[in-house]
């Protein structure tokens, strides 16, 4: 078996990828704060038949991310897929004028420093696999800066940069590197920003494999 390893698995759209990649036959690694939210996710999963396991770690603790995603591969197999979808901190949307560079600390440490761990982290499995998969999921200002949110437009767009320079070296070795952007907020019930609208899509970019950067819906349309 491999694994989907999803970074930042919560309710939502974590929990809806789950379920999508677990019907296909993947094991899922939860990575999260909240080791009993992650159980009890876990929890669910497994009574919808589900191979899922959780594993605390912070993302802005590269060290922890890394040690998590490590378990991940020994107790679940190894990580064919990485999926990076934490949620921003609100404190990470000040408008610009206010933002000073300490203000950004959190917001690099969250949308750079966590990606490039986990990254680090699970490439030498894809590489001894032959084929793997790095899904970036980001907001809208990944793309269109807002000067209100300054911190996630910024850090958003060094992720962008870095997933954009992974899809160009990592394509000749079968690693797929793709970002999926979802403007505005996760919807339930909404045709194409549904969590499980949203897992379909996420398995599409794995399974198809073409292209970086992909629109969940409308840009701010």
């Amino acid at each position: 078996m491999t694994t989907i390893a999803i970074v930042g698995a919560g309710p939502g759209l974590g929990a809806a990828v789950a379920r999508r990649f677990g019907r296909e036959g993947y094991g899922v690694a939860l990575v999260a704060r909240d080791r009993d939210r992650l159980e009890a996710l876990a929890g669910e999963l497994a009574a919808a038949g589900v191979s899922a396991r959780g594993f605390a770690a912070d993302v802005r603790d590269p060290s922890s991310l890394a040690a998590a995603l490590g378990a991940a591969a020994k107790e679940l197999g190894p990580v064919e897929v990485l999926q990076y979808s934490p949620v921003p901190q609100r404190d990470f949307m000040l408008p610009v004028l206010e933002t000073t560079h300490t203000d950004l600390l959190g917001p690099v440490e969250f949308s750079v420093y966590g990606p490039v761990a986990a990254v680090q982290q699970v490439l030498p499995g894809m590489r001894a696999l032959g084929r793997g998969t790095i899904l970036l999921v980001n907001g809208g200002t990944a793309v269109v800066p807002h000067p209100e949110r300054a911190g996630t437009s910024i850090a958003f767009a060094a992720e962008s940069a870095y997933g954009h320079l992974l899809h160009d070296r990592l394509a000749p070795e079968g690693i797929h590197v793709a970002q999926l952007v979802i403007p505005g907020a996760i919807v339930p019930g909404h045709p194409r920003k549904d969590p499980a609208v949203l897992a379909d899509t996420l398995w599409t970019l794995h399974r198809d494999r073409h292209g970086f950067r992909h629109y969940a819906d409308d840009l701010y349309g």
